[in-house]
């Protein structure tokens, strides 16, 4: 099954879709009501949208729509996957063969952030890959009754709050038929 990459502008469709959905007015609508009014910070305009039933990840978007989005917000998938490996270039082989190893599941969006790459089932996250140090990169799983032992460690220094345990891995040797499993695993206790 292919995989699906999904970077922030799909995610920021979402959350227009949210707004819409929640309040009747679009994006286009709701910039134009912001533009009438004069809001001098970001804390001004939270509290109005707050006070107009726009909170979560609505609300998020309409500051940024007003102030500016960051950076890796309006980067590529693949702008914001160099950027993980710029400075170790020899781990980036360990991500693509990690995301070679996902079509065997099924359904699989990839989510690109900033520092890690999310991998979601069509319910919920089930992994994320991080760059984690110069030598390693770290597969965390989320599979909340999973005893630590073996390969398998905390994955509390992770970037994704969704994954539990983690695989450093630090070559393209590691990743293994063991992965496999463990990918399985994390994609069937998820889906």
């Amino acid at each position: 099954m292919p995989l699906h990459t999904q970077d922030w502008r799909e995610r920021n469709a979402w959350i227009a879709g949210l707004l819409k959905e929640r309040t009747g007015q679009d994006v286009t609508a709701w910039n134009a009501r912001i533009a009438e009014q004069e809001f001098a910070d970001e804390a001004s305009l939270r509290r109005w949208l707050e006070s107009e039933g726009v909170a979560g990840y609505p609300q998020g978007l309409l500051v940024m729509e007003r102030f500016g989005y960051p950076h890796f917000l309006t980067a590529s998938s693949d702008e914001l996957i160099d950027g993980q490996y710029r400075d170790r270039p020899e781990l980036r082989p360990i991500l693509d063969a990690i995301l070679g190893r996902l079509t065997r599941l099924g359904e699989v969006t990839v989510q690109t952030r900033k520092t890690y790459v999310s991998l979601v089932t069509p319910r919920r996250t089930f992994a994320a890959v991080q760059p984690t140090t110069k030598r390693r990169v770290d597969l965390g799983l989320r599979l909340p009754d999973q005893s630590l032992g073996g390969r398998i460690e905390s994955a509390a220094s992770m970037g994704s709050s969704q994954v539990n345990v983690r695989i450093g891995l630090t070559s393209i040797g590691d990743v293994d038929d063991e992965i496999d499993h463990w990918l399985e695993l994390a994609y069937r206790a998820n889906l």
